[in-house]
Order: structure tokens, then C-alpha cells, then sequence
């Protein structure tokens, strides 16, 4: 659920989806690093609504927060680090400029 979230920001936000970078760019964004805290169970059939920020911007990089909430109780918080990447070498690349435009600090 999780990946799925940050791919759909990705499409929706910051107007490369997951296809373009991949193929068209061979370009990726692994996750480096995770780290989750499950608050509460969540059971079949219920909703969750997720929220994505954005903690901070490097060079290659990205620091996100997702928080997952079932109605006003939260049911997870998520904060991952992702690393631009040519898919090629597998090596850390500076953000493109049409990339970095899209992607604000939400903590700022």
C-alpha cells in the first residue's frame, strides 16, 4: 500500500509516473531506507485514507511521510527515503529540473 501511494504521488504530483521514469527515462527511485509504525489493526473491507508529505529534498534524494488513517484513527506512519537513480549504472543522480519543480518541503 505503500509503494502504491507513493507511485500515485509520483503520477499525480510530480507528473512523472512510473512508466516514464522507468522506461522512457531509465530512470528510478528506489527505497534506501523505512522505517514503519503500525498504531492500530486494520481489518478487511475497511477504508483507509493516506497522506503524503515530503520531510526533505537533497540532491538525489527524497524523505516522504505517509500516514495511513481508517476514519479519524491512525492506523500507520511511514517514513521512507527514496534515491534517484539511473536504472543502468544503479548509481544516485541529481533530480532533474522538471522532477524537483513538482516536489515541495512540506514541513517547511
Amino acid at each position: 500500500m505503500i509503494n502504491s501511494v507513493v507511485e500515485d504521488w509520483f503520477e499525480e504530483v510530480v507528473h512523472h509516473d512510473f512508466n516514464q521514469l522507468h522506461v522512457e527515462t531509465g530512470t528510478g527511485v528506489p527505497t534506501a531506507a523505512i522505517d514503519t509504525q503500525f498504531h492500530a489493526p486494520s481489518r478487511l473491507g475497511e477504508r483507509l485514507t493516506f497522506e503524503l508529505r515530503v520531510q526533505s529534498m537533497g540532491r538525489s534524494s527524497v524523505t516522504l511521510q505517509i500516514v495511513a488513517y481508517c476514519g479519524e484513527q491512525k492506523r500507520l506512519t511511514s517514513d521512507s527515503t527514496l534515491v534517484f537513480v539511473d536504472l543502468s549504472s544503479g548509481k544516485p543522480m541529481p533530480w532533474t529540473e522538471a522532477i524537483r519543480q513538482h516536489i515541495t518541503v512540506d514541513n517547511l
